[in-house]
């Protein structure tokens, strides 16, 4: 079995780098809703939503550079163009949505999609021993769960 640099099988790792950039293209996606969302926000509750969609879209435009990182660090090349990140999502693209019910529908609906492929990632990372995308992965993980569990409040639903 070839090992990398990093002492991580060679075909394991390029199979994580394919994943971890699937992740990356959802997350510009999500990312992206979560810009419109701001931007287009309308109601009662705007100031508050749009401070909120603004603090998400913040923390997610940290994870996609982690993600790149953690792409390059792994011996790959980040995915960078919109149309690499359209073809290799699988989140629905939020357009024009201006209701705050639909807005956290869409954010909610991204962030299960999200959470399965970190998940699918944390255990490819697990099987090659590999903690650095392991940590990650469990960092987004907590961090998200813990969004969908205030989100759900927000929507008086439960998990």
């Amino acid at each position: 079995m070839k090992l990398n640099s990093l002492g991580f099988p060679v075909e394991q790792t390029n199979e994580l780098i394919k994943e971890l950039n699937g992740l990356l293209s959802n997350f510009q996606v999500y990312y992206q809703n979560l810009r419109g969302l701001h931007w287009n926000i309308r109601g009662k509750r705007f100031f508050d939503l749009h401070l909120k969609f603004e603090e998400l879209y913040n923390d997610s435009q940290l994870k996609i550079d982690l993600i790149a990182e953690r792409v390059l660090t792994l011996g790959g090349t980040p995915l960078h163009t919109f149309s690499d990140y359209v073809a290799n999502s699988k989140l629905r693209v939020g357009k024009d949505i201006s209701n705050d019910v639909e807005a956290i529908e869409l954010i909610l609906e991204s962030l299960s999609i999200l959470l399965q492929i970190e998940r699918s990632i944390l255990n490819k990372a697990s099987e090659i021993n590999d903690e650095g995308t392991n940590s990650m992965m469990s960092d987004f993980i907590s961090e998200q769960e813990k969004t969908n569990w205030m989100l759900k409040a927000w929507m008086e639903e439960d998990i």
